[in-house]
């Protein structure tokens, strides 16, 4: 069973900065994606950032430039280092992997919220 632990939430002033972990439980190699995803209340999942097993990372729109995530294969943890954040940041996040069977896995998501 795929664990994903998710830490780095919390309160910041809007300018600020956060970095989340996710940590999986086995070889982030055996996945074919790792991501990001936000909720904030009342709307939608959104995917955030995206990281594959190869090729290059991507962005939604309102976070490039100012999120950056990335990946150290030793510690099977992925990042997501946040800048200059916005108080339309606030959501909970979510670390999700997907496998070559494209099945999806989920961490329990960690709150952030910016404070204007």
């Amino acid at each position: 069973q795929v664990q994903l632990v998710e830490s780095g939430g919390g309160l910041v002033q809007a300018g600020g900065s956060l970095r989340l972990s996710c940590a999986a439980s086995g070889s982030i190699f055996s996945f074919l994606a790792m991501r990001w995803y936000r909720q904030a209340p009342g709307k939608q999942r959104e995917l955030v950032a995206g990281i594959p097993s190869g090729g290059s990372t991507n962005y939604a729109d309102s976070v490039k430039g100012r999120f950056t995530i990335s990946r150290d294969n030793a510690k099977n943890t992925v990042y997501l280092q946040m800048n200059s954040l916005k108080p339309e940041d606030t959501a909970v996040y979510y670390c999700n992997a997907l496998d070559f069977k494209l099945l999806h896995y989920w961490g329990q998501g960690t709150q952030v919220t910016v404070s204007s």
